[in-house]
């Protein structure tokens, strides 16, 4: 009985073992072009187009980051990238609540081909939108706008948003709004008090997805706004590509940039995403 136990112990360290090795590669992997960006954007220029290239830079300078802050229109491009997202956030979350709320608690027809459509929405390429999205957005006077922008990036989520907060929302005892109910709460002040501190874990989480979608969205940027201080930093990384080539330590820069903002809010909100995303995959 010992030798057989003693086995499946060893048998458990192998496999054990085995896991953390497939892991440390699959990271490896994955990670060595972060790796890669980063020591490009420290390295000199002299270094960085030598045919000699090294895993380890030689030599270090921050002079990549700040050619890249000294760009034309970085501070508007990255204010531009801040009130796109944050509009888009707020938007696709305010809308995505309420929607999700109404699926999730009431019964009603057409309820089910509903979220069926959600699904199918998101199954269509964003270039095959392109052309009506401008049309409509030109009929509406909101090219080169941003409030038009966060128009087309809201609806891009709310498909994601809805189900993601749906899934909270059915997860959350109806007893604890009746009970609320009863004791003198309308249905919207039993939601306000009730329900929505309990979906701040789906929150946080729809709002990192909503965040990243509109941060890193490139097409409908570049085509639905015209001024040069108006594009988001996705669209600003071009100004290192010209046709007299590729400036790469300042583009590695510049990518490491805009990636960093998004980068700092989900460590600091890492733990309510994780639970988030764990508690509204339970159920329904």
């Amino acid at each position: 009985m010992s030798v057989s136990v003693g086995r499946t112990g060893r048998t458990r360290k192998k496999s054990r073992l085995g896991y953390n090795i497939l892991g440390l590669i699959t990271f490896v992997i994955m990670g060595f072009p972060v790796y890669w960006m980063v020591i490009t954007a420290l390295r000199p220029s002299s270094e960085i187009l030598s045919y000699d290239q090294k895993v380890w830079p030689t030599s270090v300078t921050l002079g990549q980051f700040r050619r890249a802050m000294d760009s034309p229109n970085f501070w508007d491009n990255a204010k531009a990238s801040i009130i796109i997202s944050a509009g888009t956030v707020v938007l696709s979350i305010a809308v995505g609540l309420i929607a999700a709320f109404a699926v999730g608690r009431f019964r009603f027809w057409g309820r089910k081909p509903l979220m069926v459509v959600l699904l199918l929405v998101q199954m269509i390429p964003a270039t095959s939108m392109l052309i009506p999205i401008y049309i409509q957005l030109n009929d509406m006077g909101a090219l080169n706008q941003y409030w038009g922008v966060i128009l087309v990036y809201a609806a891009s989520t709310l498909p994601f948003t809805i189900w993601m907060l749906r899934g909270f929302i059915i997860n959350i005892p109806t007893e604890l709004e009746e009970a609320a109910m009863v004791d003198g709460n309308s249905r919207m002040g039993a939601f306000w008090r009730v329900i929505f501190p309990l979906l701040a874990p789906g929150l946080v989480a729809t709002s990192i997805y909503a965040l990243i979608t509109a941060w890193n969205e490139y097409l409908f940027a570049y085509v639905l706004l015209q001024d040069n201080d108006k594009y988001p930093l996705g669209v600003w990384l071009l100004n290192f590509t010209t046709s007299r080539g590729t400036d790469y330590g300042a583009l590695m820069a510049g990518s490491i940039l805009t990636a960093l903002p998004v980068v700092i809010f989900f460590l600091i909100v890492q733990r309510k995403v994780a639970a988030g995303l764990t508690a509204g995959a339970v159920k329904g």
